[in-house]
């Protein structure tokens, strides 16, 4: 694709996939070293997996939320994801967060932002908290081999990749 886009003398900047904690596609298919080998930048899309690493549904489906007002409708997300293995290692990466003095969010978006790879995040914040809140995962990039090591067996744990089968089309 980048050497046709080259032929054609069509600038590739950025490409905007979906990847997240819970959903690695971009790291495992190598087309993040793609794109940095070829000095396009990657924007995440959907860095807080529809707000399931924002903690909002760490104890169901909120009334307030899009998912309680759109059910099955929400694209990608749906409440039958909220499994209880998956609720438990949503917990596991949350308390772990606090003991990092971040939130699951922040924590989410930290991990992301530490790999040179990833340019940028795309985040969909609705209020001004969400995003001064989001803006503080600057603070803590670092992340311990224990921490990655941990971060990992807890998405394998609860089978969270819920975007898997559309990942290996």
């Amino acid at each position: 694709m980048v050497e046709l886009l080259r032929e054609w003398k069509i600038p590739l900047l950025i490409h905007q996939p979906s990847y997240n904690l819970l959903n690695r596609w971009v790291d495992k298919s190598g087309l993040l070293d793609t794109l940095q080998n070829n000095g396009v930048g990657c924007i995440a899309f959907t860095p807080l997996a529809q707000g399931l690493l924002t903690g909002k549904y760490l104890n169901g489906i909120p009334q307030d939320s899009r998912m309680h007002r759109e059910g099955n409708k929400v694209r990608g997300l749906t409440p039958k994801m909220l499994t209880e293995a998956n609720l438990n290692s949503l917990r596991l990466l949350n308390e772990m967060a606090q003991q990092r003095g971040q939130s699951m969010a922040q924590m989410a978006l930290s991990w992301l932002l530490k790999d040179d790879r990833v340019t940028s995040v795309l985040i969909g914040a609705s209020r001004a908290e969400q995003l001064e809140e989001n803006v503080q995962a600057l603070n803590n990039l670092t992340f311990s081999t224990k921490e990655l090591a941990q971060i990992d067996q807890h998405i394998a744990d609860g089978e969270l990749n819920l975007w898997q089968a559309s990942s290996d089309k």
